[in-house]
């Protein structure tokens, strides 16, 4: 490693170990939705986002860029290097408009409200060759209680030079925004008329306006708006054909105007070949002022860093082959990366509605408790909106599912809590804190006017009866496998051995990997607070599996059928005709729906729910209900064995068959 490296290394080494888990996990690309969008883990509050178009011709606006699309026909999105701690690179490829943009993000904890950050967004043309000529969008917006201003000085023609605004929340307190040009950025100056825009080639424009509440999400349409409204003012000046419009460069930009009362800033830049860019957001608490060196220092550390600490939590199979080895890291540094930085927050109101059920799934179903206001109200029909509600969850597709599913979340959090082990736990907190009084919770999570928008209207509604198939318990008891692989590996401490970070003379923090992994492991270095932890979850989700228990019970001694025991027997509600959407396996052919069927997959997930709860409740000492679980499972195994015989399972798998084939017909 050269020594520069070492020494920025040093410096990022020295901030993150100074810093909390609340501090390093606060911000993030929290809008995976976005191809990039930073936002703070808090309901209301600061919300940036980018957006770009094609200057060489009028109608590359039409095919902005902003969220994830697969409309756009991108190359390519995906994050090289994401560490939850520090930040990321991520590369996006657009043949379209001739530009790989890089846009990198590094975290800067320090101070009391979160932390400061610092963004670079770069450009170059895929074929150099070929022009390349961009127009990006930088916007901030601010949500709920605070203030955001511009402190740079207004110009009709733009601006020369940073780009900055200062704003306040309750919750980030004060804070200041800096938008710098990188120092070799160009700007188009041959086009048609260009002698009549001189005053703002080059420049920085802006605009800033109100944006009602709970609109933000929506600001593509404002600031294009903008922008295209003072565009058609101006064209209309140029009718004469044998002259011709001006080049689009110098009519698609922004008015450069601020309204009262604005919660919304965009600041658009225009560039002809490569570029560059950086946002710098310092938090007015941390004593550390931003500069763009921390970029120039700080990507390239955190890049090598990354390497490092991903080969010693993902080392190479013994067996595998070397010349394979660096197409076989590359691929799963993106995989991991993705997966991590692909976590959104999301907040808002769900759709809910209690009383929907098919007629199959109605002879023994339960209104749930929690449902009545008051003893004799009855649950009025129809879909209702909830009272809003946080989530911190994995996303299975940035483009196409931008938000939690229940099933998922659980495969998510395996390999998660590998990377960085209390990250995947206040992941789980959070689902755990959605299960209600009666303990269901939605599986599919759809808060927010932001999230329905890309959920067709027919899926939106949740209803209480319907599951998933119970994965979250799989990150618990892999949270207790590791904390028990720890407490082996585990010897004496830094600080018994007397090599403790507090030492003086000559010390010299060591730059390792590990250094940087230290803050995602607290609770596996604390026995106290890993016990903790399981405690606070504990409860609830014994009350979701009681839920499961009581809504997906199917029959066995009202069809006779022969048992070892006569209650487990499960049935998914909520399957129609072609689908069984709770069953995760959705088109997975099966017969016409029956009350009287009884669902494998079901009863062989409470299986595995149920062995789950028992090694929970083992570890934390809740020896009564550790044999009650114990008690249940045998049970579930043994009507696994009695009632899904092989003679059983033929004849299911030859109707299945024979639905499938008439459904094709």
């Amino acid at each position: 490693m050269k020594l520069p490296t070492q020494l920025a290394l040093l410096g990022l080494v020295q901030l993150v170990l100074s810093a909390g888990s609340n501090d390093t996990l606060l911000w993030g690309p929290y809008r995976p939705n976005l191809y990039f969008g930073l936002r703070p883990r808090i309901p209301q509050s600061l919300m940036t986002g980018l957006m770009w178009f094609g200057t060489h011709d009028y109608q590359s606006i039409s095919r902005t860029r902003h969220t994830c699309d697969q409309g756009d026909n991108l190359d390519s999105y995906s994050w090289t290097e994401y560490d939850t701690r520090q930040g990321g690179v991520q590369v996006i490829r657009d043949s379209a408009n001739n530009v790989k943009i890089t846009t990198e993000f590094l975290k800067v904890p320090g101070g009391d409200h979160g932390g400061s950050w610092a963004a670079r967004v770069k450009g170059e043309p895929i074929k150099p060759d070929v022009p390349s000529r961009i127009s990006t969008i930088f916007y901030f917006g601010l949500e709920g209680l605070g203030g955001l201003e511009m402190e740079t000085d207004e110009d009709e023609n733009g601006i020369q030079g940073e780009f900055r605004l200062s704003g306040s929340t309750p919750e980030l307190d004060d804070f200041v925004i800096h938008v710098i040009d990188g120092p070799d950025n160009r700007a188009f100056t041959d086009g048609p008329h260009a002698d009549a825009f001189q005053q703002r080639i080059g420049k920085t424009h802006f605009i800033g306006q109100p944006v009602a509440a709970g609109g933000i999400w929506q600001v593509k349409d404002a600031i294009l708006n903008a922008l295209i409204s003072r565009a058609r003012e101006i064209v209309a000046s140029y009718q004469d054909p044998a002259a011709g419009p001006p080049d689009p460069s110098y009519v698609l930009q922004l008015p450069d105007e601020v309204y009262s009362g604005s919660n919304l800033y965009a600041v658009q830049k225009l560039f002809d070949g490569a570029f560059q860019f950086d946002v710098l957001f310092e938090s007015g608490s941390s004593k550390q002022k931003l500069s763009s060196t921390v970029l120039d220092q700080g990507i390239p550390a955190l890049v090598d860093t990354y390497g490092q600490h991903f080969r010693s939590v993902f080392p190479y199979p013994a067996d595998y082959a070397k010349e394979k080895e660096q197409s076989m890291e590359a691929f799963s540094k993106a995989v991991t990366s993705n997966l991590v930085a692909g976590v959104g927050y999301f907040y808002g109101t769900s759709i809910v509605n209690r009383k929907f059920s098919y007629e199959w799934d109605e002879e023994e179903d339960v209104t749930p408790s929690n449902a009545e206001e008051e003893e004799g109200d009855e649950v009025q029909p129809g879909a209702r909106l909830t009272d809003p509600k946080a989530l911190l969850t994995a996303t299975p597709s940035r483009s196409f599912f931008p938000r939690g599913f229940y099933w998922d979340e659980g495969f998510h959090l395996l390999h998660i809590g590998q990377w960085d082990n209390d990250f995947s736990l206040e992941i789980l907190k959070s689902w755990i804190g959605l299960i209600d009084e009666d303990g269901w919770v939605a599986r599919e999570q759809i808060l927010g006017e932001e999230a329905r928008s890309k959920v067709p209207q027919e899926f939106q509604t949740q209803v209480p009866n319907y599951a998933n198939p119970p994965t979250l318990t799989m990150a618990v008891t892999a949270f207790i496998t590791r904390l028990k692989a720890n407490a082996v590996s585990q010897g004496p401490s830094d600080q018994d051995l007397g090599l403790g970070l507090g030492m003086g003379g000559d010390a010299q923090l060591p730059l390792t990997s590990e250094s940087f992994g230290a803050t995602g492991s607290r609770y596996l270095d604390s026995h106290e607070e890993a016990l903790s932890f399981l405690k606070s979850i504990y409860k609830p989700l014994k009350r979701h599996y009681d839920w499961f228990r009581r809504t997906q019970r199917g029959q066995i001694k009202q069809y006779a059928r022969k048992a070892r025991s006569r209650t487990e027997g499960y049935r998914w509600r909520g399957r129609s005709e072609l689908h069984v959407l709770t069953s995760g396996m959705d088109d997975y052919p099966r017969g016409p729906p029956h009350a009287g069927e009884l669902h494998l997959d079901l009863i062989s997930w409470m299986a595995f729910f149920t062995r789950t709860m028992k090694e929970i409740a083992g570890y934390i000492g809740e020896i009564d209900d550790e044999i009650s679980f114990g008690e249940i499972e045998t049970a579930i195994l043994g009507n696994i064995d009695g009632v899904y015989s092989t003679r059983y399972l033929a004849s299911l798998a030859q109707a299945n068959s024979r639905f499938a084939l008439e459904r094709r017909e």
